[in-house]
């Protein structure tokens, strides 16, 4: 075999001569050469497809992180969800409250109000669809709001019923001497004493010795002395001019300056002073004026004045305020 080696640079030519053994061991050379490079590019054929695969596919940390921030979210509804159905159920016990307070304010006598201040809610549930933070953020600012007003509103309720209950206490409205009819009546009527007509400033109620007696309103007690006509007597002041008068008395457990409520014993029925017998004598006096006490007294069951000088003093205390 004969291998020609030619040098371009030097424009010369080198002949070499191989013999038999060389040439097959060169040739064989060059297969095992050719045969390594077909191997090496078929492999990576091979394997192609498998590292486009991989790149396809995200890494088994990249899922799991896919899959908490999936959870993550699930639980977020989940909680926003149940805050919605809280605020639904919290609007339904705002409008029950709202139409509560729309009764408690005919009872106090306040005007009602305006139409679209009390709105009612309700209808068809079309095309419903969870509620967004935001959304339910303003739901509960609204609710908010609404929760302020309402309890305005209430605190203002209350202020008018307890004014008028104290001037409801404050009134002579309840019997002296439980359980006791009246005897004589207040008006004209025959002196028991001295046989002729006389005028009766108040009302007597005939009962044993002992029997309480108890403030017809509360008050101050602005007289406490033995009277020669009325005997063991007590005054007590109410407020808008009313004064009532408790006479004829056996004993009497409270003195001048003392604070008085309504239904208290305040003394006993006796018969002291210009007395026939034991009873209580009961008055009520309005500027220093004697009134009929019937307008005043309503039989101990709390109801409303049913005379027009009660009914006035009402329109006064109403006025000084």
């Amino acid at each position: 075999m004969h291998l020609i080696i030619t040098d371009a640079r030097m424009a010369q030519s080198r002949v070499i001569h191989l013999g038999l053994v060389h040439g097959v061991l060169a040739a064989l050379a060059l297969l095992a050469l050719l045969c390594l490079l077909a191997w090496a590019l078929v492999r990576q054929q091979g394997h192609a497809p498998q590292a486009l695969v991989s790149a396809r596919e995200p890494p088994a940390w990249g899922l799991r992180a896919v899959e908490a921030t999936q959870e993550r979210e699930r639980a977020l509804r989940a909680s926003v969800d149940a805050m919605a159905r809280r605020v639904g159920e919290m609007q339904v016990r705002l409008i029950q409250l709202e139409s509560l307070d729309e009764r408690l304010r005919g009872l106090a006598g306040l005007p009602p109000l305006p139409v679209g201040q009390a709105p009612g809610q309700g209808g068809a549930l079309v095309r419903d669809r969870p509620l967004t933070l935001p959304e339910l953020n303003a739901a509960l600012d609204e609710l908010a709001s609404r929760a302020d007003l309402r309890n305005d509103r209430m605190l203002a309720i209350e202020s008018r019923l307890v004014d008028q209950q104290v001037r409801t206490r404050m009134l002579p409205s309840q019997v002296p001497v439980e359980g006791r009819s009246v005897g004589s009546p207040f008006g004209t009527r025959i002196d028991p004493i001295n046989g002729h007509a006389a005028h009766h400033t108040g009302l007597d109620f005939p009962a044993p010795v002992g029997t309480a007696i108890a403030a017809a309103a509360g008050g101050v007690v602005i007289v406490q002395q033995f009277h020669p006509e009325y005997g063991n007597m007590v005054e007590i002041a109410h407020g808008n001019d009313l004064v009532t008068r408790y006479a004829h008395s056996s004993k009497v457990f409270v003195k001048a300056g003392d604070l008085v409520r309504q239904g208290q014993k305040i003394a006993e029925v006796g018969t002291s002073g210009r007395s026939t017998g034991p009873h209580l004598h009961f008055e009520v006096l309005q500027r220093g004026a004697v009134q009929d006490p019937q307008d005043f007294l309503f039989g101990g069951r709390g109801t409303a004045p049913v005379s027009a000088v009660a009914a006035q003093v009402h329109r006064d205390a109403a006025a000084r305020q």
